[in-house]
């Protein structure tokens, strides 16, 4: 389980690799090898092209007693006494500290690289999917585009994106409702991404717990929709803090909903003065170019 949001459990990850980029990786390396971490040690180990192409992971956030799963208590509890809260939050702060460690890994891999990280969240149903569709079709011609997909279940987000021309690997979570440093380092080792590219994570769908944990991303795109309420910013106001973008997507339905636009940017600007912000139709290709001027602007 995850001890700063309490999702998920221990090792509940699957790293996905479709049919499209397994051949893809195979025609590029003459060895024909992959890499998967076993459970029982944690290290890595080169087998043969007759393996899975999944990666399941045994990392553990923080660490558990017993056999129940339970927390239990120590020392003077049994006497009716708690341990203050703020050993609780030493423990979150520990937790997110090996997370951020991890991140600067793969921002130092980045780096090295050449590599624009696009991290991609929003609640479910915004509009991402459709985003990074058109956007690879648009610049797949002049781009080195790949793509990390986060759900909590099945790889049709994966299968989508690459129908659309850019190797993308899946990551299903279970119950977890994030991605963190750790699965991205894993994916990245199944990916291959090429220097002088751009990478799109698309994270799990959700606005709260997305936020928190850094993945080595060079930019952070917050992505909601005009279905969703102007009041989002105020509700999760984290992930407008920490964003460097926000695309305001389905504005085609702005007729049919109850949604200001204005009201939308000015509780985001309170959070984040320096927020940026396109207006978009990932339906119509309303605000796509501007889009791309951004990307460009940011490479």
């Amino acid at each position: 389980m995850c001890e700063t949001c309490g999702c998920g459990k221990p090792g509940e990850f699957t790293i996905r690799e479709s049919s499209e980029t397994a051949k893809r990786r195979n025609s590029e390396n003459d060895h024909n090898h992959h890499e998967h971490m076993h459970e029982h040690d944690g290290h890595w180990h080169s087998h043969g092209q007759e393996e899975s192409s999944e990666i399941k992971s045994d990392h553990h956030h923080g660490h558990e007693h017993g056999h129940d799963e339970h927390p239990h208590s120590h020392g003077d509890e049994a006497n009716g006494h708690s341990h203050p809260q703020k050993k609780e939050i030493a423990l979150n702060i520990d937790i997110l500290s090996e997370n951020n460690r991890l991140a600067e890994r793969n921002r130092g891999y980045f780096e090295g690289k050449e590599v624009l990280c696009l991290n991609m969240m929003s609640s479910p149903g915004s509009g991402k999917t459709s985003i990074l569709e058109k956007t690879i079709l648009a610049l797949r011609q002049t781009h080195k585009i790949f793509v990390i997909e986060g759900d909590q279940q099945t790889a049709r987000d994966a299968e989508r994106i690459e129908k659309s021309g850019a190797p993308a690997i899946q990551i299903n979570t279970g119950s977890g409702c994030h991605l963190d440093a750790n699965m991205i380092h894993l994916a990245l080792k199944k990916l291959e991404v090429e220097n002088r590219s751009i990478l799109f994570i698309e994270n799990v769908g959700n606005l709260v717990c997305p936020a928190l944990f850094d993945l080595g991303e060079t930019r952070r795109v917050v992505v909601i929709s005009v279905t969703e309420g102007d009041d989002k910013p105020l509700k999760y106001p984290y992930m407008f803090q920490t964003s460097h973008l926000c695309i305001i997507n389905k504005t085609d339905l702005l007729p049919y909903v109850d949604f200001s636009v204005e009201n939308a940017m000015a509780n985001a600007k309170q959070l984040n003065p320096e927020l940026e912000f396109i207006l978009m139709s990932a339906r119509t290709g309303e605000g796509m170019q501007e889009w791309y001027e951004w990307l460009s602007k940011i490479s």
